[in-house]
């Protein structure tokens, strides 16, 4: 695994990954401290409810998704945003096709096992 990206990460040439169902991840850039990641969602898929040792934070480029944090549910849509503590669990539906961008501190070793 590399320690950290390049310094200039563009769209076209980066990528996206099949995680199936409807959703695709892409790596926008990391280091071992912070890891920024789009996802990619196509109208009723789902980002199952999880948890992750990770602080995250999100912000929603596009689309409409039903959020649910430790068991509370809103519904975002573009320019909204949440954040997560580690160990909280979460998930997201989406209502409308769109993009999630999210950033992870310490970075997701797990993205990059590929």
């Amino acid at each position: 695994m590399a320690t950290s990206s390049i310094s200039f990460l563009l769209d076209k040439e980066l990528p996206w990954e099949n995680l199936g169902d409807g959703v695709y991840r892409q790596v926008l850039g990391h280091n071992q401290d912070l890891m920024l990641v789009k996802f990619k969602f196509a109208a009723g898929s789902i980002g199952a409810l999880h948890q992750h040792i990770h602080s995250q934070s999100a912000v929603v480029m596009s689309g409409r998704f039903e959020v649910t944090i430790n068991g509370e549910k809103k519904i975002l849509s573009a320019g909204d945003g949440y954040f997560v503590e580690p160990g909280i669990e979460h998930g997201a539906l989406c209502l409308e096709e769109g993009i999630l961008i999210d950033a992870f501190n310490p970075t997701r070793i797990d993205f990059l096992r590929n």
